[in-house]
């Protein structure tokens, strides 16, 4: 029996993409980006201040580091709670030791019941970004649509009204997104997202209420994803580290321009065994004479300076 001619039907089929939310692109082949100043490569470090409920609901999964034991899962808990009472401090230490200017991607529940921290991270500088309302109110594929809009209003609106800044960026909760979360940011006045990691520079992202541009935030070099998933060493993590530092450099001179993004959590990275390989890392990026390390927001305007219609 013969297949329907329909069957071999497919709208899409073209050369690049079956899809419009990006343009086909090669990136040895994009329009050559210089940094400020002249630089080569950009560098973003991006902190992940999280709040894990101790009663998670789980919905529609387990979020990766969240509780994994019978309630009350206290040992986890009070693990992720010492990163926002005891291990980010060692990190702000670090940062301006050498100069680093971060950016604070921070569940906006946590900025709200910890003015404390809050308080503190605005005094050192840099900006924030909404990282959703907690690590259990994800954003998936089936949600209905006016529950997610609330999340990301309350979220956005919140964080905006506590830290006193635009609040352009967003990474969602376990970098998972429903297929309306592009369309509900830009509803919402964010210019940029971290969740999509498919390249090593910023690009432009179509949605139905205007364009969104994608910031990649590596998780190939992310601590919990080097030393939880994959189960490296903390060693291993600084030779991963500093060797996509050393490559990406490299490359922006060849190519012309790169960016570096490494996120951390301060309840792995600000642990007494672990803040050394924190700053052996710091050490390798601060002070290059060819890097420029600036907050997401200053890399994303940057970059649309010099892409413009091409992004």
């Amino acid at each position: 029996m013969a297949l329907d001619s329909d069957y071999l039907r497919y709208p899409w089929r073209r050369h690049g993409y079956d899809h419009e939310r990006y343009a086909w692109s090669m990136l040895g082949e994009r329009q050559p980006i210089q940094w400020p100043g002249g630089k080569t490569l950009a560098v973003w470090i991006n902190v992940s201040l999280q709040f894990y409920p101790l009663n998670q609901r789980g919905v529609p999964f387990k979020v990766p580091n969240g509780m994994t034991m019978p309630y009350p899962d206290l040992r986890h808990y009070s693990l992720r709670d010492y990163g926002n009472r005891v291990g980010i401090y060692r990190m702000l230490a670090a940062f301006e030791q050498r100069g680093i200017r971060p950016t604070w991607a921070i569940n906006a529940q946590l900025a709200e019941q910890h003015p404390y921290l809050l308080n503190r991270l605005k005094a050192y500088g840099g900006e924030f970004l909404c990282h959703g309302w907690n690590m259990d109110h994800l954003h998936y594929g089936g949600q209905d649509r006016d529950e997610e809009a609330e999340i990301v209003r309350r979220s956005v609106a919140t964080l905006r009204e506590l830290t006193g800044q635009p609040v352009r960026g967003w990474l969602s909760p376990a970098k998972h997104q429903s297929w309306n979360t592009p369309e509900l940011l830009v509803e919402n006045g964010i210019e940029y997202c971290c969740d999509w990691v498919n390249d090593d520079m910023p690009y432009a992202f179509v949605t139905d209420q205007g364009e969104l541009t994608m910031l990649p935030l590596s998780t190939e070099i992310e601590d919990q994803f080097v030393m939880c998933q994959n189960l490296h060493s903390e060693d291993s993590w600084v030779a991963q580290v500093t060797d996509a530092f050393d490559f990406l450099l490299q490359e922006g001179r060849e190519q012309g321009g790169r960016l570096l993004a490494l996120n951390l959590h301060p309840w792995l990275v600000g642990q007494p065994h672990r803040i050394g390989c924190l700053e052996a890392v710091l050490d390798h990026i601060a002070g290059h004479a060819e890097v420029w390390q600036a907050p997401a927001g200053e890399i994303l305007d940057a970059y649309r300076a010099q892409a413009g219609g091409n992004h």
